[in-house]
């Protein structure tokens, strides 16, 4: 039984492929998780609630009041209560509630309360799963962080035949499973992340600094924190708060800050992820008080900032992994090799300005990975919650 222990929340919704929902439900129960059904009202017309309760051995949830009862059904402890749900089938119109947080059942008040990961499994005709609409929905699910089981191709209850139908419930057990022993691959490990940019004062009310929005650096961070591991957070200034409860959050906002805490954090790490888009220049004598305008001229002498990825790999020992980035603009490939030597890197991610959709404050990140063996790995462009779990796919691999 591979889900022994596991509670899963599955959300029916009005689709045909709602009697799929009757085997998924026999199949996770059979792998011993405990199964709490969620259904809309229009999934009742084709799948009655005592089909399902007999199946999960719970009272099927429907409505935010039981009826004659004189309570509620708690969306909210329904989401502390999982440890993953699943939208099997998804509608489109499910789908876009999802994304646009239209909470008018309580399918979607379960859904937006969720602390566990979210899995989803459309099933509708093929244009209406190629409608733009539906695939932006879906793009937008996935930047939230949550899993699309992408449906299968074959004939639909319309009589036509093409991508649309819910993936098989053996398949879709077969992904949470593989989600939850991939979730254990980096429990008892510790990593430090590095996350957004930093700020390098000018004077009282001036500074200098940079884009990063921190989209990715956090996306690493959780994407870590899913598979079991504790986090360090070092983050500049961005508005992005941490989601999972392994991630241990460390405000900074100078390049000086920054390196302090990743110097007394790394040694006790298995890892590292250099992720923030560090100031390379400082002001060397920063004003205690704002510079009036009053001057025609204004010099500034800057210092050189201190390269955090360099002076950890100094100190790294040959158990940790330690990851830099490259953000560059022209013979990007020659300027990552130069630094993973430079900085005794396991390897860089590199991104390049010239790609439409990476860089910074975008929700896409397109990158490619080199290794020692100096072998370039391509990535097509994904969103960055994708983007970060081939990341850390890679840092598994090194640590394997």
């Amino acid at each position: 039984m591979r889900l022994k222990s596991k509670k899963i929340i599955l959300g029916i919704t009005g689709s045909i492929a709602a009697y799929k929902a009757a085997v998924l439900l026999r199949l996770l129960v059979k792998e011993g998780a405990e199964v709490q059904v969620v259904i809309t009202p229009a999934g009742k017309e084709f799948i009655t609630p005592v089909t399902l309760s007999a199946l999960s051995g719970k009272p099927v949830i429907s409505e935010f009041f039981a009826q004659g009862a004189g309570s509620w059904n708690s969306h909210v402890d329904l989401g502390l209560w999982a440890d993953a749900m699943i939208v099997a089938p998804a509608t489109a119109s499910t789908i876009g509630k999802m994304a646009n947080g239209i909470a008018d059942n309580m399918l979607i008040t379960t859904y937006l309360s969720a602390k566990c990961p979210v899995f989803v499994a459309p099933a509708m005709d093929l244009d209406m799963f190629a409608h733009p609409t539906t695939q932006q929905n879906l793009r937008t699910l996935k930047s939230f962080g949550n899993f699309v089981i992408e449906p299968a191709t074959g004939e639909l209850a319309s009589g036509l035949s093409g991508k649309g139908r819910m993936e098989e419930p053996e398949i879709i057990v077969e992904e949470l499973i593989s989600f939850f022993d991939g979730k254990l691959q980096l429990t008892g490990k510790k990593f430090l992340v590095t996350a957004g940019p930093t700020r390098e004062k000018i004077d009282a009310v001036r500074f200098i600094s940079n884009y990063s929005s921190g989209k990715m650096g956090y996306a690493i961070a959780e994407e870590l924190a899913n598979r079991g591991a504790k986090v360090v957070l070092v983050s500049g200034p961005v508005n992005i708060k941490p989601v999972n409860g392994n991630i241990q959050l460390i405000r900074v906002e100078s390049a000086e800050e920054m390196y302090d805490q990743c110097i007394s954090v790394f040694p006790a790490c298995n890892g590292a992820v250099m992720n923030a888009a560090v100031a390379d220049y400082t002001p060397e004598t920063p004003e205690s008080k704002k510079v009036k305008k009053e001057k025609n001229d204004w010099e500034l002498k800057l210092v050189s900032t201190k390269d955090i990825a360099l002076e950890l790999g100094k100190i790294k020992t040959p158990a940790q992994v330690l990851v830099g980035f490259a953000l560059e603009t022209d013979n990007e490939l020659a300027n990552a090799a130069k630094k993973l030597e430079q900085k005794n890197l396991d390897f860089i991610v590199l991104n390049s300005l010239n790609d439409n959709g990476a860089g910074f404050q975008t929700d896409t990140n397109k990158i490619t990975i080199l290794g020692k063996d100096n072998i370039p790995l391509f990535f097509e462009l994904k969103n960055k919650a994708e983007v970060a779990s081939d990341i850390v796919d890679k840092i598994v691999s090194i640590l394997k």
